[in-house]
């Protein structure tokens, strides 16, 4: 396991301020950046102890190994790695369990973007299985905001297994694909539940398709034949919201 990595960005630095202060072992920040959108971390990072060595643009771009770092990248030790081991202290954790499968999504953005929806819908967690899929990256953690501090990523040897052993604890789980039972809204999103999304142009694994209990569909009225992930995420989540706050 790697013993440090860098996450880059104003709000991803400062969910891990705020949320997990103890992993970061150095605050880089750009010379000349040093306006009132840094001052809050600047603050946090003071009251912590932490190093905030200033340098140029050209060394974080290296380290972050992107140019999007608006200024701020931080060295930090890796969260700890959450596997279907942990899944059972959250499920005992919470009488209405909201969570969301992600099948195959690899693209660094679609996952980041996911955190963000499933921060924003009050998801308890998020899983993924552990191969053929991507793990909480730097880029991730950028395009989350911030979510990837605050919505747990469980990474699983065996989603089918993990999604019937789900079902053996009283969650009901909906699949999203074009063959469906009936459509999203048709469906019923009330009680403990998971929402299972498949990867964009391929959707749910065949085996993950079969330990769904109910596949439903988003109503299309276009000739657009499939939704980007993290778009189909945030309509299936908020449908649930609406439900559940009804």
């Amino acid at each position: 396991m790697k013993k440090q990595e860098f996450i880059f960005g104003i709000h991803a630095v400062e969910s891990v301020l705020k949320h997990s202060p103890e992993r970061i072992l150095e605050l880089f920040l750009m010379q000349g950046r040093l306006d009132e959108r840094v001052a809050p971390l600047i603050q946090l990072a003071r009251e912590y102890g932490i190093s905030m060595p200033q340098t140029s643009r050209k060394v974080l771009d290296e380290k972050a190994g992107s140019t999007q770092h608006q200024g701020v990248v931080a060295r930090v030790k890796p969260a700890k790695a959450l596997t279907e081991h942990d899944l059972d202290d959250l499920l005992d954790k919470q009488d209405t369990p909201f969570l969301l499968i992600l099948d195959g999504v690899t693209d660094p953005h679609n996952l980041g973007a996911c955190l963000r929806n499933a921060d924003a819908a009050g998801v308890h967690g998020i899983i993924v299985p552990k191969d053929n899929s991507v793990s909480l990256t730097a880029t991730v953690s950028k395009v989350a905001c911030g979510a990837a501090e605050t919505v747990p990523l469980f990474q699983v040897t065996n989603l089918a297994r993990t999604m019937r052993h789900l079902q053996e604890k009283g969650v009901w789980i909906i699949g999203t694909a074009g063959e469906a039972d009936c459509d999203l809204y048709q469906a019923q999103l009330k009680g403990p539940l998971a929402i299972a999304m498949g990867a964009e142009g391929k959707g749910l694994r065949r085996l993950s398709r079969e330990c769904c209990d109910t596949l439903v569909s988003i109503p299309m009225a276009g000739s657009v034949s499939s939704l980007n992930v993290s778009v189909a995420t945030g309509i299936c989540l908020f449908e649930a919201v609406r439900q559940r706050l009804g």
